[in-house]
């Protein structure tokens, strides 16, 4: 079964309306392959803006939210408030929330539950660091990760599952194409055994982690790679042809 192509884009804390209103002009203007559901996920004080300048084909998700719909939570903001920038989607768990910002696995299975009972569709982000890859236990790692979302989710058919190597993201070290199918594949089997078949069949596993205009199409042509979460080449024109890595 070949499933829908996604590719994200994560903007991250990046841009301004002029460099972002350049990248959509880009993006609105490019000729996209019409089979790749596109999100671009923009910084929060920009979500109202890109949804209304980027063009409807394409989808925008803020890069997090809190678990509960509003309250004394300063800096935070709710997936009500998401969707009502008209913005259907949101990124949770990337590793920059788990490592940086300290976010454990409960938490962000929290978000999820929250997130999709309010409606929005989840970038579930998983992956291991480079001493946890290094020590063997990248499997551990990336089913505990994934255990935590499962239990929260009840309709898998908003959840899109992000794999992201910490040790790749950034770094300019990509995982090759055969490490991301080998993890790929082995959490398809995981969603076999732990969750269902059906839906083992029809998520969407992508790949994150120094994805580039150069690399996209090897990476997309593995089986169990179902599309990319990509940080900084999301900025650049060449994030064109990765959303083209399948045409």
């Amino acid at each position: 079964m070949v499933l829908k192509f996604f590719v994200g884009g994560n903007w991250k804390m990046n841009g301004d309306k002029k460099s972002l209103g350049d990248l959509i002009t880009t993006l609105n203007t490019a000729s996209l392959n019409d089979e790749t559901e596109v999100v671009c996920g923009a910084p929060t004080v920009y979500l109202d803006f890109a949804r209304s300048n980027l063009d409807a084909r394409m989808g925008v998700a803020a890069q997090n939210c809190y678990k509960v719909a509003k309250g004394a939570f300063t800096g935070e903001i709710s997936p009500v408030m998401i969707k009502d920038c008209g913005v259907e989607w949101v990124i949770l768990g990337h590793s920059e929330r788990r490592h940086v910002f300290g976010e454990s696995d409960e938490l962000i299975g929290q978000k999820v539950a929250h997130a999709l009972e309010s409606g929005l569709g989840v970038i579930a982000c998983i992956g291991e660091k480079l001493e946890e890859r290094e020590a063997g236990t990248t499997e551990e790692v990336v089913y505990a990760q994934t255990q935590a979302i499962a239990d929260n989710v009840k309709d898998w058919s908003k959840v899109v599952l992000a794999y992201e190597p910490v040790w790749a993201i950034g770094t300019g070290k990509t995982a090759s194409p055969e490490q991301a199918q080998e993890v790929h594949e082995k959490l398809r089997e995981w969603m076999r055994v732990n969750v269902s078949e059906a839906v083992a069949d029809s998520v969407r596993i992508i790949y994150g982690g120094s994805v580039t205009g150069a690399n996209c199409k090897e990476l997309g042509s593995q089986n169990d790679v179902d599309g990319f979460l990509v940080g900084g080449a999301s900025l650049k024109p060449e994030f064109v042809d990765i959303i083209n890595a399948r045409a």
